[in-house]
């Protein structure tokens, strides 16, 4: 038996549980059949699988713990995967004999999926925001993104890597690097940044070391590593998804979302994780519209009849990226849509009194997260992770965690400046921000490139995105936001951005998918290597 891992890599924390999980994942893959799975396996394909009999919930389990293995810790060294879930071969066993008797929980029966590493689970795995100082830091219950992922039959196969604290941590900063996971590496050019705060998310999926990811967004969390890494990425309306249990930025903005590299496989992943929440107040908004099944709203011809907003200004400095929005607006236009040109969707200053809500949020959340962590807690409050982190000389190698005192020296919510921008943020994202400019319009949905394609990776300098990102407007309103592959440029990925008004991810879904059926941008990574 073969068991090659670099000890050195990991904290004492995991390398019990990393040599462990490696080693007899070597073992008993030596031993196990070679399975038919391509890189762009789809849910439906595993489910068919399924049927035929070709392999076992368990032998795909496997075949996952041996990618990751092979494409994380080993091979490219992505740094996708920050720790594996040692109970992963035992719940698909216990996948495998509900199946045998005739007992399927659903689409995501025996789906691997790994989740971001600020997503509580209250099992063997640590939950850490790419952190150090948590890295021994193990929730008492899941989060209800895992415990749905659970009763949907979903085998969670790890914690993915991430930006450290969702990249609300300094003044500058590598995306998709952590004191705990290291840097994240893009598969499709191995110095290329993943983009972040759900880096390993993204990375995830694209390189097959999984078929769903679960990511969290403040602002660009999901859409920009789905974006640089050429999959689809759901940014739901804050609320459609329980945000508990899941490390805090702000609680004004924060929502997970499923990532993944088609739109169904996202869409299916969507539904089971709609349920309502008496412990956060958002899941019970008047108004609220949510679907525990997203797949009928999946139509070919969703784009025919439509009127989208063209939002100009993400492409405007960056003559390839608009060549590639103005391909993707002519097949809007082939395909029956009405485009109308928008110049800007959110006044500027905007984004200064998000960025205050921010500071107090992070603040309160973390203080109230570690208290709820009772005499588990890792660290006490925001005042003592400073100080921890500041003491650490491979926390501070590379950045300085200035955000986190930042934030410390704001007040509470009840502080009139936090009110003050609270306020100002919503009537200038939402009444006269989207909702404004699509009431006008009388618009279904406005469209932009996501980003850039991704830039290379600068542990020195931090990150360079090159261009303007369109999450902004969707993710400071608290609106829905869906991208998917749009093409490349040079090799790299670019997406494309449909994002409207709150609760309205079923017509998003619908343009989108009739988007990727017409287009089929999505394409496998290589894991170049630019500086060769």
């Amino acid at each position: 038996m073969k068991c090659d891992i670099d000890i050195f890599k990991f904290p004492s924390v995991f390398l019990l549980i990393i040599l462990t999980i490696a080693c007899q994942s070597t073992s008993e893959s030596e031993t196990s059949k070679v399975l038919n799975i391509h890189d762009e396996i789809t849910i439906d394909e595993i489910r068919e699988a399924f049927e035929r009999g070709e392999y076992s919930i368990k032998e795909l389990t496997q075949f996952y713990l041996d990618r990751i293995d092979s494409l994380s810790f080993n091979g490219p060294e992505l740094n996708a995967v920050i720790t594996i879930n040692p109970d992963a071969l035992d719940i698909a066993t216990q996948l495998d004999d509900e199946m045998q008797n005739g007992n399927t929980r659903g689409p995501l029966h025996g789906i691997p999926v790994l989740l971001k590493d600020n997503i509580d689970t209250g099992d063997k795995m640590p939950c850490t925001a790419g952190s150090l100082m948590m890295s021994a830091s193990y929730p008492s219950e899941d989060s209800p993104i895992a415990a749905q992922l659970r009763t949907a039959g979903a085998v969670i196969l790890g914690k993915a890597n991430l930006s450290e604290w969702a990249n609300f941590h300094s003044t500058f900063s590598s995306s998709g690097w952590s004191a705990l996971g290291g840097q994240v590496k893009n598969p499709y050019d191995l110095t290329r940044n993943p983009c972040g705060s759900s880096s390993g998310s993204g990375v995830a999926p694209a390189a097959n070391l999984c078929v769903i990811a679960i990511g969290t967004e403040t602002n660009g969390s999901i859409v920009c590593p789905s974006n640089n890494n050429g999959i689809v990425g759901i940014k739901p309306t804050v609320g459609l998804i329980s945000r508990r249990g899941i490390i805090p930025v702000s609680i004004s903005h924060d929502t997970g979302g499923p990532m993944a590299r088609t739109v169904k496989d996202a869409a299916i992943c969507l539904g089971a994780l709609t349920s309502q929440d008496s412990l956060d107040s958002r899941t019970m908004a008047t108004g609220r519209i949510a679907h525990e099944d997203y797949t009928p709203f999946l139509t070919t011809d969703g784009i025919s009849g439509k009127k989208l907003g063209y939002w100009k200004t993400p492409a405007s400095g960056h003559s390839r990226l608009k060549n590639v929005m103005e391909e993707a607006l002519d097949f809007f236009k082939s395909e029956g849509a009405e485009i109308i040109e928008l110049d800007e969707i959110i006044a500027p200053e905007t984004r200064s009194h998000s960025y205050q809500v921010m500071l107090y949020e992070f603040k309160d959340g973390l203080n109230k997260y570690f208290q709820n962590l009772g005499s588990s807690a890792a660290v006490r409050n925001l005042e003592d992770l400073i100080e921890k982190t500041l003491a650490d000389s491979i926390e501070m190698r590379y950045y300085d965690h200035e955000l986190l005192i930042t934030a410390q020296a704001k007040g509470d919510l009840n502080t009139p400046e936090y009110q003050e921008a609270l306020e100002s943020m919503w009537e200038l994202s939402r009444e006269e921000g989207i909702d404004k400019i699509m009431t006008a319009h009388d618009l279904d949905a406005i469209i932009a490139p996501t980003g850039s394609p991704a830039w290379k990776t600068d542990l020195t300098n931090g990150d360079n995105l090159g261009g303007v990102f369109s999450s902004s407007p969707a993710a400071i309103a608290g609106y829905p936001s869906v991208t998917v592959p749009m093409g490349q440029i040079d090799g790299l990925p670019v997406g494309l951005s449909v994002f409207g008004k709150p609760w309205s991810e079923s017509l998003l879904l619908e343009i989108a998918y009739s988007y990727e059926q017409g287009t089929k941008h999505r394409f496998t990574p290589q894991y170049l290597d630019g500086n060769e």
